[in-house]
């Protein structure tokens, strides 16, 4: 799937990167341009965003892969040791963006800006071809999609992921495994959790009590 993204510049210290598409001097995005979601244009509504942010914070603090106020160079000297695919969600340093995701490429560390419009986030786009990504309501959602993208995509042919006249001077990003914050690895009872829901896109249906019926609706993710 090839999406195209802005790239944000990172530090000379750091590797420029791109599932995704990245060149030497900008950063590019993965998104489907033949399965193209317009993001909505919306009045404001402060109680609609209030829920939204709040949701989308409340999940990402429960996923371990959220490092919040660090900078490029730093997600960078976190992710250099890392395989290809592993990837981090951190603040933005933009004073136009809540968050930006960090993933690791055989170049390096790629810094990607999630944009808010409407009640949704989706990856930064700068490209004429794909102007309009698909949205989501949270960026753990976002995140979730494009991990299962690179997992499709691992299992076809490398000549399918794109035209053979955009693979020159470019890499393929692809969201694999998150990097854990030391200081906020998940607890075990978040790993069950995970596992769960893995295995089950029905988890209200099990057996369970419904304390932990509550719990794994608190984090309806796999990642």
């Amino acid at each position: 799937m090839l999406l195209c993204v802005k790239r944000i510049p990172i530090p000379p210290s750091a590797m420029v990167t791109g599932e995704m598409r990245v060149t030497d001097n900008l950063e590019v995005s993965e998104a489907p341009c033949n399965q193209l979601v317009p993001v909505s244009v919306q009045s404001w509504d402060s109680f609609d965003n209030l829920r939204c942010i709040h949701a989308t914070f409340q999940h990402l603090n429960a996923s371990g892969w959220y490092w919040g106020n660090i900078s490029a160079g730093q997600a960078g000297d976190a992710l250099a040791g890392t395989a290809e695919g592993t990837f981090l969600v951190r603040d933005s340093s933009h004073t136009h963006y809540f968050f930006t995701l960090s993933v690791k490429t055989n170049r390096g560390p790629t810094n990607i800006r999630i944009e808010y419009s409407g009640n949704r986030f989706r990856l930064d786009s700068s490209s004429g071809a794909c102007p309009r990504l698909l949205s989501f309501p949270t960026v753990s959602d976002l995140v979730q999609h494009y991990v299962g993208t690179s997992k499709r995509q691992g299992r076809s042919k490398p000549e399918e992921d794109a035209p053979a006249a955009l693979k020159e001077n470019t890499v393929l990003l692809k969201l694999r495994q998150p990097l854990y914050k030391p200081k906020t690895f998940p607890t075990l009872q978040h790993l069950v959790r995970l596992t769960v829901n893995r295995h089950t896109n029905c988890p209200e249906q099990l057996p369970l009590p419904r304390l932990l019926l509550f719990y794994l609706q608190d984090y309806p993710f796999k990642v």
